[in-house]
């Protein structure tokens, strides 16, 4: 058998890799150490972070709390890449510094579009007269 890594392995340490960022992202939005005033006065969850195959690139899902002022939120983190990009390269061990890409998790939106649904008169209806 060569070096080459299993699947399952590439994928657990593409998670891995994620995580890290995801927490090295995370503390560094928590304690103010990008000098921003928009990123100052939101608090900004890193939800997911999704790493490329050859871990150069990072795709960072984030939401303002409350999803506050997402536009200049996502706009004041693409201003600062530069100096994300290396404070996370400092505390992520990786042969490359990995490129941030910046996106609105539309996931919690989901969430409350699907509660209103389950909630509509309609559906509550076909539910309360569904024999089970």
């Amino acid at each position: 058998m060569g070096q080459k890594e299993s699947s399952e392995g590439r994928s657990v340490r593409l998670l891995r890799v994620g995580e890290q960022v995801r927490h090295a992202l995370s503390d560094l939005l928590m304690r103010g150490d990008v000098h921003d005033e928009v990123l100052a006065s939101h608090l900004v969850s890193v939800t997911e972070v999704r790493m490329s195959p050859d871990l150069r690139h990072a795709t960072v899902f984030v939401k303002p709390l409350l999803g506050a002022d997402e536009a200049e939120v996502l706009a004041a983190l693409k201003k600062h890449v530069r100096y994300l990009r290396g404070e996370v390269a400092k505390r992520v061990n990786t042969k490359y510094a990995a490129n941030l890409k910046f996106l609105p998790d539309e996931s919690f939106d989901e969430g409350s579009q699907i509660d209103s649904i389950l909630r509509s008169p309609k559906v509550a209806r076909d539910l309360a007269s569904d024999p089970d």
